[in-house]
């Protein structure tokens, strides 16, 4: 078609928009075991006034969205609040205690060093990393890496000693020195790489035991496939040990 426009021509050329290709199904999220909701104000009225706000929409909408916004998409300011909550009724309940000031909202400190301490034996429990695995993938991924190059030094999976149900201290794997010093070092790891990707960047690091071995990884001393050997070599070492034994690591 053509038409006049001020004595200049002007032609439009009209055809049949090309075909649009059905969206792709949203990725199926993993269901967190608490959804955390972070408010900030200038002052504390501020962030009572925020929650006020928020309870005031916050019944109809998704409480994984809600969070998400509160976390990504506000500016932060020094007095802040939070609410964690299994389902919509708990954050609701919490939000209420914000907003009346039962739950005041707190001055953030001034912006210090980061320190990261990684713990030794002891501190592992079955089925650990479980939640975390089906949560994050990024999480998963590392927690995956890991167990593969433990596979290759240990008689069983890693990970199915980890995610094991038997939680009697006395019988379960997890609690062989040669499994548990692996399963720390794993799991340990994987969560370091999961704050990272979150962007925390300590400016210090520290380990107790199999913790130390994690500490000298993340911080590019020794690269997986080292850090795995040495892991893996202590736990059997350790294992061997007859019961009153003692060894020293230098």
């Amino acid at each position: 078609s053509s038409f006049g426009i001020s004595g200049t021509n002007a032609h439009t050329i009209l055809e049949q928009a090309p075909p649009v290709e059905a969206a792709a199904a949203a990725p199926e999220r993993a269901a967190l075991p608490v959804v955390p909701w972070v408010l900030s104000g200038k002052g504390p009225d501020a962030v009572r006034r925020q929650a006020e706000r928020l309870l005031a929409v916050a019944g109809d909408l998704d409480p994984y969205d809600v969070g998400h916004s509160l976390a990504t998409t506000r500016t932060v300011f020094p007095h802040r609040a939070a609410v964690t909550g299994r389902d919509r009724d708990e954050l609701l309940a919490g939000l209420r205690a914000v907003a009346d000031g039962s739950r005041p909202a707190v001055a953030a400190p001034e912006p210090g060093r980061l320190g990261l301490l990684f713990s030794g034996q002891g501190s592992q429990r079955p089925g650990m990393g479980r939640t975390l695995h089906a949560a994050f993938p990024v999480f998963a991924a590392a927690f995956d890496e890991i167990c593969a190059a433990f596979d290759t030094h240990l008689d069983r999976p890693l990970r199915e000693v980890m995610h094991d149900e038997d939680t009697d201290p006395a019988t379960s794997p997890l609690n062989r020195t040669v499994y548990t010093q692996a399963a720390l070092f794993t799991f340990e790891t994987a969560l370091y790489r999961l704050l990272e990707h979150w962007g925390v960047r300590p400016d210090l690091l520290a380990g107790h035991s199999v913790g130390e071995v994690v500490a000298a990884h993340v911080a590019g001393v020794l690269d997986l496939t080292d850090a795995v050997a040495l892991v893996a070599a202590r736990g059997r070492l350790m294992q061997e040990l007859p019961a009153g034994g003692a060894m020293v690591s230098l």
